[in-house]
């Protein structure tokens, strides 16, 4: 059996301040975003409602503890919150919104059973200023679990947005290397879950939509100049929303798994983590198992690059690093003996992604493809 999962409110603006005014914020809100977005979109709008900054809490990606620090700050009663940024802001909003009676992020973590069921507090609004976690259609996030120092997944539905709001204005003046990672993490959603067996008719539609638009994108780019990518800046932004529908329902796999522990020991931001292991992962997936669902995606991805689908996995791979160009792992201080242990640390915690596979990696795999990015 399989099925298709979406609840979501879409809305669709075109500035911030429209936004505002048809929502009408007020007390009883709060504002979760970044304080540069807040200083250019935000304040001149004099709104009563309380604001925090995540880069306040925590100069990188959020762990479980940055997330607990804010939840002891927010004040009583909130309705709503209006999450504006990024997939660490949204996701940290999703978690927020949700309460054990132990009050710990850790808490909503813990699926043994007979845990605790969290409840939601309060509704969130999300609304992304990049275009690719796909966060606001989804009702996952990720966060680094400070006593495993790795990161983890967690899906839940109470962690649906109350509305999911998409405003190209937001996304126009992302810096060009946040967009390229933004957005190769968006194909890379679109990809997994389009192979995902979980993957039915509907959300292959999302899925293939969003690589046709992003490799249309990126096309674009690479023949006009990459700071053209803004041309396009509508079409990345409702392309990633797209692939947070189809994976919402279909699910990641290995890249994001194996990505995890590179973004929770080293702190690689998430998109350019995911990028790091995507070709080799697709590779290992091309040479355990080159007859299957594999082909199709080879195909669409010829239609979309115009070659021939022998040669489709590599051209796109090959774009991509035209689009934002891949360092080794071991320019990030990463040490080639600690392959084994993400491994067998991904094999032990990331069963939930790697039950998504296109085909069933081995430890011995998952070191190879480590060891072939280093």
């Amino acid at each position: 059996m399989s099925e298709f999962k979406m609840h979501t409110h879409l809305v669709f603006v075109d500035t911030f301040r429209e936004f505002v005014e048809q929502e009408r914020f007020g007390d009883g809100d709060f504002i979760l975003t970044n304080e540069f977005l807040y200083a250019k979109y935000i304040r001149t709008l004099g709104l009563s409602c309380g604001t925090a900054f995540l880069e306040q809490y925590a100069p990188g990606e959020p762990t479980t503890e940055t997330v607990d620090r804010i939840r002891a700050d927010l004040p009583q009663g909130l309705r709503r919150m209006v999450a504006i940024g990024g997939g660490a802001v949204m996701d940290t909003a999703k978690m927020l919104s949700l309460h054990t009676s132990r009050n710990t992020t850790e808490a909503l973590f813990d699926l043994t059973p007979g845990a605790e069921a969290p409840t939601r507090l309060f509704d969130v609004y999300a609304v992304p200023t990049t275009c690719g976690t796909g966060s606001e259609v989804t009702n996952a996030c990720s966060v680094e679990l400070m006593s495993l120092h790795t990161k983890r997944g967690l899906n839940n539905d109470l962690m649906f947005a109350k509305k999911s709001v998409l405003i190209p204005e937001l996304i126009r003046d992302l810096p060009y290397r946040f967009f390229a990672t933004s957005s190769i993490d968006a194909l890379i959603h679109a990809v997994e879950s389009d192979l995902s067996p979980k993957a039915t008719p509907i959300s292959r539609m999302f899925s293939e939509t969003a690589v046709r638009m992003i490799l249309e994108g990126y096309r674009y780019l690479v023949a006009n100049g990459k700071e053209r990518w803004v041309d396009r800046a509508r079409e990345f932004q409702i392309a990633a929303c797209y692939a947070g529908i189809a994976f919402c329902s279909a699910g990641c796999a290995a890249v994001h798994a194996l990505s995890y522990p590179l973004g929770g020991g080293y702190h690689i931001p998430h998109g350019e983590s995911n990028q790091l292991v995507f070709a080799a992962t697709f590779r290992k997936y091309r040479e355990k198992k080159p007859v299957g669902r594999l082909n199709d995606l080879e195909a669409l991805l010829a239609q979309c690059l115009d070659v021939p689908a022998d040669e489709a996995l590599e051209a796109a791979f090959a774009l991509f690093d035209q689009v934002q160009p891949r360092r080794p792992l071991r320019e990030y201080g990463i040490s080639d003996g600690e392959f084994r242990g993400f491994a067998e640390g991904v094999m032990a915690g990331q069963q939930r992604l790697l039950g998504n596979n296109y085909v069933p990696l081995t430890v011995e795999d998952m070191v190879e493809i480590y060891q072939s990015v280093y």
